[in-house]
């Protein structure tokens, strides 16, 4: 196995999304998913080396799963492998589209992670977070693959809170905070915020976790996103402007996005993601920002790296 510098080891689940047909609101899709594999997938399209270590199971949705971050370019060296079948999301879109999900997640090869505490130092960055955090016994090998990482790597995490009755609240939101609080590198939404300390302006527990010599990125859907560091204070953009086709995904194409340009940037070296100058700061939001547009602007979750002029490009293979 090799990984290196710029690689990226992304632990966690991959599922199924079952999503509401445009034409038929009635009729389910299912959607490869699961926030670690949509990252490692988008890595691997924008780019860079990026290595999935989850768990497969052994029905036909584990097998399009595999299909999808093959094509992408991911690899899965390092993935569990299980007769069990993959967990479900069932997607149930809110008035405004954002996605809310019902789940089905017991008794299913998704969680049944190893840990991986003696990779971590082949890669220039670990990114862990959603589910696979917080569902056991998956949580206990994520808790301990991302001390490892926090040592001998940069700890990426995205908390991506999901609430619903099968899961233990406030279990759950421990481990999150746990795990936001090792990180070095650190990519929120506002509502995840909310969630996880409630009672505190987003940007003021931004702005505490980022004092604690982190880069901490806190984005707003429509409303852009903003950096914090140490040094620079807050940097913020605007979101990029596009027709919304789907929101489903465009989180975890942000985080692509935001690795993707730190690992070409060189800034996993050397505690570089946390030395960012205002300049650089907004370059990475903006062509995150661009990324994460390329996946508004379409049915499905594939990123694609954007033009010169920051205009997505068409959906299609990945990209070197």
């Amino acid at each position: 196995m090799s990984g290196g510098p710029d690689a990226v080891l992304v632990m966690g689940e991959a599922l199924i999304d079952l999503v509401p047909a445009a034409d038929d609101p009635g009729t389910h899709r299912a959607q490869p998913g699961g926030a670690p594999a949509n990252v490692a997938a988008g890595l691997a399209r924008l780019g860079t080396p990026s290595w999935f270590a989850g768990a497969l199971g052994g029905d036909g949705f584990a097998r399009l799963i595999e299909e999808r971050l093959r094509f992408a370019g991911t690899e899965l060296g390092l993935c569990a492998r299980s007769e069990l079948p993959t967990a479900l999301a069932v997607a149930d879109p809110g008035p405004d589209g954002t996605a809310g999900y019902h789940f089905h997640l017991r008794d299913t090869a998704t969680f049944l992670l190893p840990e991986h505490t003696a990779d971590v130092g082949r890669f220039g960055a670990v990114y862990t977070g959603g589910l696979a955090a917080v569902v056991p016994p998956a949580a206990e090998a994520v808790a301990a693959t991302a001390r490892a990482g926090a040592g001998h790597s940069v700890l990426v995490v995205d908390p991506n809170v999901r609430e619903d009755r099968t899961l233990d609240h406030r279990s759950a939101l421990r481990r999150l905070r746990d795990l936001c609080e090792l990180a070095q590198v650190l990519k929120v939404s506002d509502e995840d915020m909310k969630v996880l300390w409630p009672g505190t302006a987003p940007e003021e527990t931004c702005a505490r976790l980022a004092a604690e010599n982190r880069l901490v990125v806190l984005t707003r859907g429509p409303a852009g996103s903003t950096a914090f560091t140490r040094d620079l204070g807050q940097v913020s953009v605007p979101a990029v402007r596009v027709d919304v086709v789907n929101t489903i995904g465009a989180g975890d194409a942000f985080m692509a996005g935001m690795l993707n340009w730190l690992g070409d940037a060189g800034a996993f070296r050397d505690g570089g993601a946390t030395r960012l100058s205002r300049e650089r700061a907004a370059e990475m939001l903006t062509f995150a920002s661009q990324v994460a547009a390329s996946v508004v602007a379409q049915s499905g979750t594939e990123p694609s790296r954007p033009h010169h002029d920051g205009t997505p490009t068409p959906a299609g293979a990945r990209q070197r």
